[in-house]
Formats: C-alpha cells, sequence, structure tokens
C-alpha cells in the first residue's frame, strides 16, 4: 500500500481528512459516523461536490466518504470475504479518488466511478495474491441436455416449504455465501452488482467495462449455478 506523505497547499486538508476517516480500520469508522451519511446529491449538486473535491475541499471529501463508502464496503466483502482485505481496497479507493479526483470528466456518474475503481481493486487484489482457491468448475452444476437436444428436466422444487424444513435461514445465507465465492471473480461481481446492488445490466456494464450482451451471459450462467449448488444441498440432482 502506499505511503501517505505530508502535503502542502490547497489539497493538504483533503489529505488530513483522508487519513482520519480512514484511519485504525475503516469498518469501525463507518459505524461511527453512520448518523452523519449524506442523501445521494442530485446531477447539479453532484457535480458542484466534484468541483470542490477536485479543488481541495476537505468537507467534499467526507461528503463522498460518507455517502459512498458503506456501499463500496458491502460490495468489496462480499467479492473478497475477508475483513482486512476489503479494508485495504477501500482504502486504497480513497486514497484514488484523492489522488485522481482532478482526472474525472463526469462522462459516467460519480457512484459508477467509485464501484469500477472498487471492482478493479478487489479484482487486482484477488489476481496478484491468487485469492481464488475456492473457484470450481460451472459444468458439473448447470442444466444437462439429452443426446437429441432436449434440456434434461430439473424436478420442480418448492422452494419455500423445503427451506422451511431443511434449514434456517441463517444456514442457507451460509450455503448461498459459499456457492457465490466459488464463482469466477468477475462473475461473482456481476452477481453482487446486480442481485445485491440492484444495479441494471447497462449499469454494470459501464462499472465492469463488460458489454451488456456478456454481462447478460456472465449473470444467466452464474445464476445456474447457484440454483444448481443449492439443488445439491438440498438433495436434489443439479441436472
Amino acid at each position: 500500500m502506499e505511503t501517505f506523505e505530508p502535503m502542502t497547499g490547497p489539497t493538504a486538508s483533503v489529505e488530513t481528512e483522508f487519513v482520519a476517516v480512514t484511519a485504525g480500520g475503516l469498518e469501525p469508522t463507518l459505524r461511527g459516523r453512520a448518523s452523519a451519511r449524506r442523501k445521494r446529491p442530485s446531477g447539479k449538486d453532484e457535480s458542484a461536490l466534484i468541483e470542490r473535491l477536485k479543488a481541495g475541499d476537505q468537507e467534499a471529501f467526507e461528503a463522498i466518504f460518507d455517502l459512498y463508502s458503506p456501499k463500496l464496503y458491502r460490495v468489496a466483502q462480499r467479492i473478497l470475504g475477508e475483513v482486512a482485505d476489503t479494508q485495504e481496497v477501500i482504502q486504497d479507493v480513497f486514497w484514488t479518488v484523492y489522488r485522481k479526483a482532478k482526472s474525472f470528466r463526469g462522462n459516467s456518474q460519480l457512484s459508477t466511478w467509485l464501484y469500477r475503481l472498487t471492482i478493479n481493486a478487489a479484482l487486482g487484489k484477488i489476481r496478484r495474491e491468487k485469492k481464488h482457491s475456492k473457484e470450481v468448475e460451472y459444468e458439473e452444476y448447470l442444466p444437462k441436455f439429452q443426446e437429441d437436444g432436449h434440456h434434461l428436466v430439473r424436478p420442480v422444487v418448492d422452494w419455500s416449504d423445503t427451506l422451511d424444513e431443511k434449514f434456517a435461514k441463517q444456514e442457507l445465507q451460509g450455503l448461498l455465501s459459499a456457492a457465490l465465492d466459488q464463482l469466477k471473480p468477475l462473475d461473482k461481481s456481476v452477481v453482487v452488482l446486480s442481485d445485491l446492488e440492484g444495479m441494471s445490466d447497462k449499469e454494470i456494464a459501464k462499472t465492469t467495462g463488460l458489454t451488456v450482451s456478456a454481462v447478460k451471459t456472465r449473470l444467466h450462467r452464474a445464476r445456474l449455478f447457484l440454483r444448481g449448488k443449492l439443488a445439491v444441498h438440498l438433495g436434489y440432482s443439479a441436472a
């Protein structure tokens, strides 16, 4: 991780604020600042906020941190799993925001830029540290086809009743979390942005740099894999 050298001039106050809001671990910092979170600014207000950040305004940096850090933290932790890794990635993201604010041209929303920074930082950490040992091949859990090309019909499962009978909600969440961790990192990112953050396919494409069709394909295969994994745990064939 980069070290933070003392700074002088108009951006010095932002540097001080960056160290203050990220020191000592992000998770407790976010909890302590939760009451100060601001509503998402309108397009006009967001533009003004960005211009203030570029000028080295401490309150602008703080406002962006308060507004977006909980969301970015949630995404990074879902992708990475480890709290320490998540804290490091989010600190790197906001350090990048501080350093490169002047390069933000406004071609996309601020939130899109921030999510893109977070996804790239998380995937970069996974690549560097090879943190994808849980990854498995999808084919075993994807729908199967007969020789004539017809799909092998999966038994109809009454999910709600089965879940109530077989395990508690917390156990299901654990199974789903474990299955998510077996997705390829980029596929996991797409699923997190879609199913947990509620982004549209178009928004995910802008955030990840994928085409919309690629987003749809990755989502489809990943969801089939997750469904197959849960079916196996429920005692049904993945086919």
